[in-house]
């Protein structure tokens, strides 16, 4: 069993029955921290999943198994779809799921030494496909766990698929089931699961005919194939004795764009994108965001320059439309009143105001993107300074490119000494998900005392980034 209770919400329905789990207190359950949930109306809890799906229920039957074997019987009316209230010893209620692959373009086996720790686990958990979002494989799922997703309805999965050729799965995941558990994915849509699927594309090898056959062959799932993005591979300078791939150059980046155009047009809609780095490689400008549909491969970097930069220009216009309307209405009335003191008043952005200067750091696949969004800016805003910095990642070496995979050493490096002004803009991309620390365990805080300038985190949206490059001491112009 591994559904280990280690504490209990405040107020949930579970505290209300007078349950207080902890080594000195005493409930009228007498259930303590360390007892293991075992089924609910009847249903055995394996993980987080079961756990959600039976607890949504008004009546419940809890049963728990206490540290010295005896089992107790709790009866909770609450609320449909109310959390119980019992909180485990992990996230997942039981053990997270490791990759049972050695794929031959496993990101992780190109890390460089001296990172988190966190960084050199390859997961490969189902469960976290549907509550966060990540991409697996299916090597690590069993049909009785594929029954169980069909049953609980546990919609959409995302899956790297990378190709639909059985034998070359199977080379390049070089796991001798990989190409067999292909057949998950049909009697996932033969029972309508939505799923969301990934190419990892190494040149010469997946794509070209094999992606063409993959593409079709997933097409033929029907509509329960929401989405497929293609991915170049990510290569390191760290690859010594892995198998040899090569980055891909312009012209076959423009090859698998055109691929990807022809199986569009092909079927009528835009089922398969290429990911934002096969545009930049080839040189091609990236599709506007009606394109992307409801993009839903933004993770994976498909349609997110598109939409960062439709947020950022429409949040532009508008705050560009309310300036140039004050400065007609203040212009209108000095007309009106043929005063001198109306005629010398200044707009909001007037030359002779308090210069502002600010700086961003970005990747240098994102900078010719920002670099566009800046000089919009500077156009209205004339009175900001804002220096865009393009970094290179001397960590993994330059061909990664995305800012997410920058360090805070790259930073550090790069930025020291430069103009940076009142404060330094990153994306929240480069961080790990408490937003404090970057992949080679540099704090924020460290980073900042260090450069000796504050900065301030940016979510992956373009309006929010135009509110920070606005925001003055907590103000938003």
């Amino acid at each position: 069993m591994s559904c280990v209770i280690k504490s209990i919400k405040k107020g949930s329905p579970l505290d209300k029955q007078g349950i207080n789990p902890g080594d000195t207190l005493v409930s009228i359950n007498d259930i303590n921290a360390g007892d293991v949930l075992v089924s609910i109306n009847g249903y055995e809890i394996i993980d987080v999943l079961d756990y959600q799906f039976y607890c949504a229920q008004e009546f419940l039957c809890v049963k728990i198994q206490k540290q010295n074997g005896d089992i107790i019987e709790i009866d909770i009316e609450k609320d449909e779809y109310e959390e119980l209230g019992a909180e485990f010893e992990t996230y997942l209620m039981d053990k997270h799921r490791g990759c049972k692959n050695n794929c031959i373009f496993c990101f992780v086996d190109q890390l460089p030494e001296n990172l988190r720790d966190s960084l050199y686990f390859k997961d490969d958990d189902h469960r976290l496909s549907f509550l966060l979002g990540n991409y697996i494989t299916l090597t690590n799922v069993t049909q009785k766990e594929i029954d169980r997703i069909i049953k609980m309805n546990i919609s959409p999965i995302n899956i790297s698929v990378h190709t639909m050729n059985p034998k070359l799965r199977t080379k390049m995941m070089r796991n001798k089931n990989a190409g067999e558990v292909l057949k998950h994915l049909y009697k996932l849509a033969k029972a309508d699961i939505k799923t969301n699927c990934q190419l990892v594309l190494c040149s010469g090898i997946n794509d070209g005919k094999e992606l063409e056959y993959s593409l079709n062959e997933l097409h033929k799932l029907g509509n329960c194939v929401q989405s497929i993005a293609c991915v170049p591979v990510g290569l390191t300078k760290h690859r010594k004795n892995l198998f040899p791939l090569k980055a891909y150059t312009k012209t076959f980046a423009k090859q698998v764009i055109q691929t990807i155009d022809d199986f569009n047009k092909r079927i009528g809609r835009n089922l398969a994108f290429a990911a934002d780095e096969f545009y930049l490689t080839a040189k091609i400008p990236i599709p506007a965001l009606e394109y992307y549909g409801e993009c839903n491969q933004l993770d994976n970097g498909v349609g997110m320059s598109a939409l960062f930069e439709s947020q950022f220009m429409e949040k532009l216009k508008v705050k560009s439309g309310n300036i140039c309307h004050t400065i007609a209405a203040r212009v209108f009335g000095s007309c009106l009143k043929f005063t001198q003191n109306k005629r010398n008043q200044k707009s909001p952005n007037s030359k002779n105001r308090r210069k502002h200067e600010i700086s961003i750091a970005t990747g240098t696949a994102a900078y010719p993107m920002m670099k566009r969004l800046v000089d919009e800016f500077v156009k209205i805003y004339y009175n900001y300074t804002v220096h865009l910095y393009s970094i290179v990642n001397n960590t993994f070496g330059e061909s990664v490119t995305v800012a997410g995979l920058l360090t805070g050493n790259d930073l550090l490096q790069q930025l020291k000494n430069k103009p940076l002004g009142n404060k330094l803009l990153i994306p929240v991309s480069m961080l790990e998900h408490s937003k404090t620390r970057f992949l080679d365990d540099i704090t924020v805080k460290q980073l900042s005392k260090k450069l000796k300038i504050k900065i301030e985190i940016v979510e992956i949206d373009g309006s929010e980034l135009l509110k920070k490059l606005l925001e003055r001491r907590g103000k938003v112009l």
